[in-house]
Formats: C-alpha cells, sequence, structure tokens
C-alpha cells in the first residue's frame, strides 16, 4: 500500500497510507483469504442475516488521516472516540451529508454496528460456524469484531469474510461490535490505479493540501456499498461447488466438484431439480456430472420463449464431527448452456449470438454507488423495454443480487475487473500484476458457476501500447483462462490496432471508439469511413471476432439543434444512426456486438468538460430516456427479430414486463 507522493517536495511514503503499515505492526496476523466464496443463502442447515441500516460513522479528520489508527478506536465503541453520525448501509458516504469534505474526502473512515446473535447460533457441541460478510467495501478495509482482528481486504467490488465463531462465542449477551475502518485512497499498484498529488505552493494551496488523481471518467464513491451479511453454517460444511456444462440437442452434462471443510465427509449427494421441482439427475461423491435428458437450455433474453432458465443443484453433505452427526445443505442455480467463439462468430448453444446491449455503471442520485433494489429492479425494467440483450460490468464486478436477475432474465454479461485507469508504466510492474492475478481469482470464484456470464474482461482502455503491457496481459489473460478454461477472456481497447500489445492474447476484440466526439467532435460525415476502415483493420491484423464495446455522445436532456449540434438530443441520436448504418454492414462478417456508451447519465469528478457528471447516457440519471432510447428501441427489436427463434410477432410495443 505505500506509494510515492506525486508531487510531495521529496520521496518517501504517502502519509496517507502510513496507518496501513502501522497497522501492521501492532495488530494480529491477518485471516486468510477462504478458499470458497458461496452466495450466502437460507437453507435447512444455514441461517443469513443481513446487517444493513444506520452504522454509526466517523470521518479521521485529523492532518495526517491516522488519529483513528494511533488511538486504536476499534478498541471501543466508537461514539467513545468522538463525535459520529449516522450513515446507512449499504451507500457510498459521499452523497449523504451536506458536508463538502465528506464528498470528496480521501483516507480512513470508521464505521461501526453493534447487534446481538441468536444464542442458538452460539450453541451446541459442537457450535454453528458464524461468518461475517462483506458484499464490498471500497476500497481498502480493515474489520474488527470485538476489538479483535478478524480480516482485511484489499479492492473495493469483490466480497470478502471471515470466520468469527471464536471471537463471538465468549461474548458477554452475544454481543457483536463490528468496526470497519476503510480506506478510499488509490495508488499506482491498486485496481483501479490512482496517485496523490501534494500541492506543495503555499501560496496557492493551505498546508498539507493534496488531491486524489485518478485516470478514470466515473466518480470514486467509497463506502460499505454491498450488503453486509452474517450468516451460520455448521462446523463442517460445503465450501465450494464448480458446475460446468455441456450438452447436445437431448442430453447435457453437469460436471461438478464439491469441497467440503471441517471434516471428510460421510456422504454427499446431489439432486437436480427442474423448475417443478421435479428431481431430473442425481449423483454422489465429490467429483462427478449429471446426465440430464431433454434439457432445457439456458438461452438469452429474446433468443428463446423461456429465457434464463435455471435449475435447483441440491449438495446435500453429512458428517461426523466428535460425537455430532452434521448436515449441511447448499443449493445452487444452475444454467446449462455453451459457449464457444470462432474467428466470426461468437456462439451460445451452437447458434449465433449477437450482443445488442449497452454498458452500465452502478450509480445514482445519493445512493452513489450503494446497493437499491428500486433501482436495480427499475434498471432491468428498462433494459428489457429497450430489447437489451446484454451489459458490460463496465469497469467493475456489479453486485451479485444484479448477476442473480441476469441470470434469472437471460442477461447476457461480459464480467470486467476494476483494471480501469492502467495507464502509467508503473502499474504494470509486479506489484500491479500480482494484485492483478489475485483480483482475477477472486471474480472468477465469485462468478464461475453464472450462466449469464460468458466472458471475462480483465481491464478497459489500459495503455496497451506501452511495451510491457505484452507480459502483462499475456500474464493476466493465460492465468484467468486457466481459473476458468470455459469462457473466452477480452480486454477492452482504445489503442491503435498495429500498436495494441495485448490484442494477441485475446479471444473477442472489443473495441471503444468515439468518431465525431472525442476525434473530429462535430463531423458525423467523417463516421462511415473511419468506423469502416477502424473494423477492417482489427480483423485484417487479428482475425477474431469484434465488439463494438463503447461508442456514443453526451447530450443534455432537453437541449435540441436542427441541424443536430453536440450535446443536443439530435446530435446524440444523428450519432447513433451513423454507427448503425456500418455496424448493419459489418455483422455481416465479423461484429459480434454493439454496447452504447452508456445506460444512464452517471457521475463524474468535477471539471469543465463534466456538467453534473457524464451525459452520454440514452437515460437520464433519473431513468427517464432521451431521444437516443427510442432510436436503440427500436434497432434492438429489429436486431432480436431478424435472429430470434420466436414468432415474428415480437415488436418494440409488445408487453414483456
Amino acid at each position: 500500500m505505500a506509494a510515492r507522493a506525486s508531487g510531495s517536495a521529496g520521496p518517501g511514503l504517502c502519509p496517507l497510507l502510513l496507518p496501513v503499515l502501522l497497522l501492521l505492526l501492532f495488530l494480529p496476523g491477518l485471516a486468510a483469504g477462504p478458499a470458497g466464496m458461496l452466495q450466502p443463502r437460507d437453507t435447512p442447515s444455514r441461517e443469513r442475516r443481513e446487517l444493513g441500516g444506520l452504522w454509526s460513522f466517523r470521518a479521521d479528520l485529523s492532518p495526517g488521516r491516522d488519529a483513528g489508527v494511533a488511538q486504536r478506536w476499534y478498541r471501543r465503541p466508537l461514539r467513545q472516540t468522538g463525535p459520529v453520525i449516522d450513515m446507512p448501509v449499504p451507500a457510498s458516504f459521499n452523497d449523504i451529508t451536506q458536508d463538502r469534505s465528506l464528498e470528496n474526502y480521501i483516507g480512513w473512515v470508521w464505521y461501526e454496528k453493534e447487534v446481538l446473535l441468536p444464542p442458538r447460533w452460539l450453541q451446541g457441541d459442537p457450535a454453528p460456524r458464524v461468518v461475517l460478510r462483506f458484499g464490498s467495501a471500497h476500497y481498502y478495509s480493515i474489520v474488527w469484531v470485538n476489538g479483535v482482528q478478524v480480516v482485511e481486504h484489499e479492492g473495493g467490488h469483490l466480497p470478502f469474510e471471515a470466520d468469527i465463531s471464536s471471537v463471538v462465542q465468549g461474548s458477554p449477551g452475544a454481543l457483536c461490535r463490528i468496526t470497519v475502518a476503510l480506506n478510499n485512497t488509490l495508488t499506482p499498484h491498486t485496481l483501479p490505479p490512482g496517485s496523490i498529488q501534494y500541492m506543495t505552493d503555499k501560496s496557492r494551496y493551505p498546508k498539507n493540501y493534496f488531491v486524489q488523481d485518478i485516470k478514470f471518467d466515473f466518480f470514486n464513491y467509497a463506502g460499505i456499498h454491498r450488503p453486509v451479511v452474517l450468516y451460520t453454517t455448521p462446523a463442517a460444511y460445503i465450501d465450494d461447488i464448480t458446475v460446468t456444462t455441456t450438452s447436445s440437442d437431448s442430453v447435457a452434462l453437469v460436471q461438478y466438484q464439491v469441497s467440503v471443510v471441517g471434516s471428510t465427509a460421510n456422504s454427499l449427494s446431489l439432486s437436480l431439480r427442474d423448475q417443478e421441482g421435479k428431481v431430473v439427475a442425481t449423483g454422489d461423491g465429490p467429483v462427478g456430472e449429471l446426465k440430464v435428458l431433454n434439457p432445457n437450455l439456458w438461452w438469452p433474453y429474446l433468443m428463446h420463449e423461456n429465457p434464463g432458465y435455471l435449475y435447483s443443484l441440491e449438495v446435500k453433505m453429512q458428517a461426523q464431527v466428535g460425537g455430532a452427526l452434521l448436515e449441511d445443505v447448499y443449493t445452487l442455480p444452475v444454467g446449462i448452456r455453451t459457449v464457444h467463439v470462432t474467428s466470426s462468430q461468437f456462439l451460445i448453444n451452437g447458434r449465433p449470438f449477437y450482443f445488442h446491449g449497452v454498458n452500465k455503471h452502478e450509480d445514482a442520485d445519493i445512493r452513489g454507488k450503494g446497493l437499491d433494489w428500486p433501482l436495480i429492479v427499475k434498471d432491468f425494467n428498462l433494459l428489457r423495454w429497450l430489447g437489451a440483450n446484454s451489459f458490460r460490468t463496465s469497469h467493475y464486478p456489479y453486485a451479485e443480487e444484479i448477476m442473480d436477475l441476469c441470470d434469472a432474465y437471460g442477461i447476457v454479461v461480459i464480467d470486467e475487473s476494476p483494471g480501469v485507469g492502467i495507464k502509467l508504466p508503473e502499474s504494470f510492474g509486479n506489484r500491479s500484476l500480482q494484485h492483478h492475478l489475485a483480483v482475477m481469482e477472486e471474480l472468477v470464484r465469485r462468478d464461475k458457476n453464472r450462466p449469464s456470464v460468458v466472458m471475462w474482461s480483465v481491464a478497459n482502455e489500459p495503455a496497451s501500447e506501452l511495451p510491457p503491457a505484452a507480459h502483462y496481459f499475456k500474464t493476466v489473460i493465460a492465468h484467468t483462462k486457466a481459473l476458468d478454461p470455459s469462457r473466452p477472456v477480452t480486454f477492452v481497447t482504445d489503442a491503435n490496432y498495429a500498436l495494441d500489445r495485448g490484442a494477441p492474447y485475446v479471444d473477442v476484440i472489443c473495441v471503444n471508439s468515439y468518431l465525431s466526439w472525442y476525434h473530429d467532435p462535430g463531423h458525423l460525415e467523417v463516421i462511415p469511413l473511419q468506423l469502416t476502415a477502424q473494423f477492417e483493420n482489427w480483423y485484417k491484423t487479428y482475425q477474431k471476432p469484434i465488439i463494438q464495446s463503447e461508442y456514443g455522445a453526451d447530450s443534455v436532456p432537453g437541449l435540441h439543434s436542427d441541424p443536430p449540434m453536440m450535446f443536443s438530443e439530435e446530435y446524440q441520436q444523428a450519432m447513433l444512426r451513423e454507427y448503425h448504418a456500418v455496424f448493419d454492414k459489418k455483422r455481416k462478417e465479423y461484429v459480434i456486438g454493439e454496447l452504447i456508451w452508456n445506460f444512464a447519465d452517471f457521475m463524474t469528478n468535477q471539471g469543465t468538460t463534466r456538467v453534473l457528471g457524464n451525459k452520454k447516457g440514452i437515460f437520464t440519471r433519473q431513468r427517464q430516456p432521451k431521444a437516443a432510447a427510442f432510436v436503440l428501441r427500436d434497432r434492438y427489436w429489429r436486431i432480436a427479430n431478424e435472429s430470434s427463434c420466436l414468432p415474428p410477432v415480437i415488436t418494440s410495443h409488445s408487453l414483456f414486463l
């Protein structure tokens, strides 16, 4: 976590990150990461309790941001350390208050929640295992329970957890005081990267003034962004399940691998049930395959009359621990589908699939990146209204709750790591590389069983023309393929086709371009020539299918101009139509998808080119359609009618919601 201070008077460790090193000097050993990361579920042997609501919150406003560390705030209730405020969880903390210093705060903040555990969680011989799990917290987290450190985690978009059984089982009155120290500082070696710039000109800036410099175009929201959950398992439990599927017209094979922790299982049985609850296949043992006759395949939205078909795989384990016979049960949704990439096609279940979708952000008024169920459901209703069959998790993994709905609704996902803004040469070094490999392990471990996830994306718009990018991306992509051989791997580029050093290693070329916006602004007439050349150059060089992974224009809602001028709704419409004309020619050859940037307007850092954020959404930040949304809707439904196996009565006016 140490970094040199960009813009400082001399070399040294970044003061904001010194507290991390100090913590390591006087705290107990850090808990190792779990082997498995099964999503917490209520089952006959497991209970879960969400800890959402109001938490106590305190930002460390001391000059060095280190008072909380030096005074060990975790050793007593946070309210005893000084003033605290209420903070909703899950939510970003930036926009909750009227405090301008909190909106752009960089450094340590502290959260705390006191809960009482049910007595049954602490009883028995052996007693149940009690686990504390965070869906995500941005960016660097250290967690204590009753003053005892239980876990440390780096990264803002993936879950982490700790077995806290030994800490809580001796607690008076089953009290569980959870304290979280959270630091949103980004360095050249984090994902995403960033740097702290110290302003040393005392004639222009106050003492110790600094800013966080980032190379990505969305606001660096921070906080506990996803649900915090306490859950239980038996002392011997199912730790991980891995599923892959193959299929033909009449038979499917579901290969599985189950790992158990705490004891050798006396018995391990599996039952696969269809949506009516009928058992269609059974198995036993930790490794094997289930044979399913006449399977219902998992199909994308608009490719089948019953998209997103999910079976339920029930795994049941019995194990002897001491004198007790313990049983653990876990149920995993399973979609049967295959993915295959040729030199010019992307095949799902052996049929050509064309990505007509969007890029998104986890972003909304007030709650920032905090998980919000009404917003999630609204977004999926808009996606289906639009006729979108896919999206990319730009530019970080999205919440498991969102991914669950993708599985259930048949929305295809390109699952992207937080590797955005990798621009500096030092961000391609071994330290950054090792962290990137660890992040891909966490991402694959979380999402490996999801049928909606058809491709991994390891980065977005890196400086892939730099010499070290070749080794860097060769290594990250090979590592990801070793973790999951069943899916293709890509990264999203905006580099010149002749200079990109990472492109040789991807399975699908994903290209971002903003013709007539960032390049030749205002000149729509250059799009046909330049976009055609873009596709032809990439395909001639690599002979791989291509997705236009970003394109678009800002439009201010209600701003109109005819003839179209930049920032008007008409210009956004006109740009889309120019791109679409070229897409229609090239999708007959090797272009396999188009993802608009962006689904909705979103917040960014303040700047002279950003008026309350990025306005490239086809919907406003409040999810109201701009004129471009109707252009895209008509197009996507037309494409769906051309390629669907459904009756041609589907129109953009059909009621699917």
